[in-house]
């Protein structure tokens, strides 16, 4: 198979030098094109000297007919740019993979209304699929357009998604309790982001209302069929890569034993490659997936209770974003779903 030309919208921001680290060695990607309105002429390595004599291009003024060559184009742009290129990308028979959230809500005013903004090509949202490898592979073969999941809903859903599908739990009342690094944040710069304000210190945000809400939430209700309530609060930790979703929710039935918890998650993952359950009694780190595409989930029954606490661990930069959107491209063409991932975290 020849190579996939590609091309990154955006490839400036955190994200944007993750896919980057992970496209460079990927011995089935060429890269093209690589933009950069900040930054055009720039050589990629003289940005970000990771890349140095790993990658040999320049950013340049972002172009959509140079992008028209490619056979596939990422995203990696704040919400609202993918949404104004993708119709005439598409229409050229350009695949994109957008890593924003441009596309991942299918009710246009749910999203509007999170998001601000109105929507400028509503009629691609619902071709669009949704890119959580481990539910939508089937559709993510055939897609043009993915909407690359979001960090936060990835740890959940993949966390809860078991108990819904099994109807295990009361969805009348789930708590998502979750912490992320700083990088979640972007790299623009911030005041909460600096090294003086973030370090040292813990804090919730966005209590009100998260963005992450109802995609959370659309994920969930189409696996239960049926609405679910969702609590879901974040929060900011002084590390630079991580999330950490500590998720709660009764269970609904005394048939199910947390021994048969634990084989139904087991059973239920055992083919993916980028989910990995732990051995009952465990507390999966942040550090554990630093670098890797991996999800790292526990499970717990406190004192045996009725209420079943899940742990989920990822990389917010790779599983939760860039990593994801190899895996998407990986499936879309039909390669190796591992190939560019098979990365072992990084430690310490």
């Amino acid at each position: 198979m020849a190579q996939i030309k590609t091309g990154i919208v955006g490839g400036t921001g955190y994200t944007g030098v993750e896919l980057l680290r992970l496209l460079a060695n990927h011995s089935d990607v060429a890269l093209q094109v690589i933009t950069s309105r900040s930054e055009a002429g720039l050589a990629v390595s003289d940005l970000f000297p990771n890349l140095r004599n790993y990658m040999d291009i320049q950013f340049t003024e972002p172009d959509v007919n140079a992008l028209k060559n490619c056979d596939l184009v990422f995203f990696a742009t704040p919400n609202g740019v993918a949404m104004k290129m993708v119709p005439e990308l598409i229409e050229a028979g350009v695949k994109v993979i957008d890593l924003a959230a441009d596309f991942r809500i299918k009710d246009i005013a749910v999203w509007e209304r999170w998001y601000g903004m109105t929507h400028a090509c509503p009629e691609y949202v619902e071709q669009a699929v949704y890119g959580l490898p481990e539910i939508n592979r089937n559709a993510i073969k055939q897609a043009r357009l993915i909407a690359n999941p979001g960090c936060y809903p990835t740890a959940v859903q993949l966390g809860f998604l078991p108990l819904i599908e099994n109807n295990l739990i009361n969805t009348d009342f789930l708590v998502a309790d979750c912490k992320s690094g700083v990088s979640g944040a972007g790299r623009g710069a911030s005041v909460g982001a600096l090294l003086c304000e973030a370090s040292e210190s813990f804090k919730a945000y966005a209590v009100p209302g998260h963005r992450h809400l109802p995609e959370i939430k659309q994920g969930l209700e189409l696996a239960h069929k049926n609405a679910v309530d969702l609590t879901f609060v974040p929060h900011l930790t002084p590390m630079i890569r991580g999330i950490e979703a500590t998720l709660y929710a009764k269970v609904s039935t005394d048939a199910a034993t947390l021994s048969d918890i634990q084989v139904m998650y087991e059973q239920t993952y055992q083919h993916e490659p980028f989910v990995d359950i732990l051995p009952a009694g465990s507390h999966p780190e942040t550090r554990t997936v630093k670098g890797s595409n991996l999800c790292r989930i526990a499970i717990h029954q406190p004192q045996d209770n009725d209420t079943i606490v899940v742990l989920s661990v990822i990389d917010n930069l790779v599983k939760g974003a860039a990593g994801q959107a190899v895996q998407n491209m990986n499936i879309a063409f039909d390669l190796d779903e591992k190939a560019g991932l098979n990365i072992v975290p990084l430690m310490p």
